[in-house]
């Protein structure tokens, strides 16, 4: 049993809401304290999105996110806003949905049947490699975990616009890690500590590199050692936890900090 399934097992949830909405809630919200707790904030921007479970949703596309207008620090289980694809406000929430963040969010979640949960990010060091020609480079420890896993989808501006997301669907295939090219980074998997564990990876993989660039030329990694560290990079794999024990260490950190995301 995770740390968030021992809390939100007992956590009291409101009105009729399943408990399975709850936990999801609980663990969403975690995420976005785990997310300020490393400064992979963007003041009131960016999102991470969870599926809501089907036993709730009866089988519908239906997914959390951030009230917009709230710093993660402010967001909490029970004022994440429950949406449809469309955008639609599920749950009578008082607080208004980011388009820019719905847009992208929604067609991952349409589109790919894996994408439980989606995490964009606009980190100094993802941002700067995302304009950088060629992307992420093959020259450290973290790009080599990575070897054929990042998509790669050109700027086409502020992402309102529901004709990107074919496009955007396209270019990701059935990569988790995607670099959207001048603008960030974004990841997407079949739990959210899987997701989670992909965008950590891609986002240290950009810092390395950045680090690396501003001394000189950096020492490439072989194709075939790559290739070998992306198969062996056990975090990405669910019969080694796919990710979970990392964020439940995470959680314990928050806990200790500010538990009010239980609320």
């Amino acid at each position: 049993m995770t740390t968030l399934e021992m809390q939100a097992g007992s956590a009291p949830t409101t009105g009729s809401m399943h408990a399975d909405e709850w936990q999801a809630r609980v663990q969403l919200a975690a995420c976005y304290r785990i997310f300020d707790m490393l400064g992979w904030t963007e003041m009131i921007y960016n999102h991470i999105t969870l599926r809501v479970p089907p036993a709730v949703s009866g089988g519908e596309r239906q997914f959390l996110i951030n009230p917009f207008g709230l710093h993660y620090s402010e967001v909490t289980a029970s004022n994440l806003v429950k949406i449809d694809a469309q955008g639609r406000i599920l749950d009578h929430s008082p607080y208004p949905v980011n388009p820019a963040g719905f847009v992208v969010h929604a067609a991952i979640h349409e589109g790919l049947p894996d994408a439980h949960c989606v995490m964009h990010t606009h980190t100094t060091a993802g941002v700067a490699v995302a304009c950088l020609e060629n992307g992420l480079e093959q020259t450290n420890f973290y790009s080599a975990q990575l070897h054929d896993r990042v998509a790669y989808h050109d700027f086409e501006g502020i992402t309102i616009h529901a004709d990107e997301g074919p496009r955007l669907l396209e270019h990701i295939g059935n990569r988790q890690a995607v670099i959207l090219r001048n603008h960030g980074l974004l990841a997407w998997g079949h739990t959210l500590p899987l997701t989670f564990a992909m965008l950590w990876t891609l986002n240290r993989a950009c810092e390395i590199q950045m680090a690396t660039f501003s001394m000189g030329r950096a020492r490439p990694v072989p194709e075939d050692v790559a290739i070998r560290c992306s198969r062996d990079a056990l975090q990405f794999d669910p019969r080694h936890g796919g990710g979970q024990d990392v964020f439940d260490a995470l959680v314990r950190r928050v806990d200790r900090i500010d538990p009010s995301y239980k609320d």
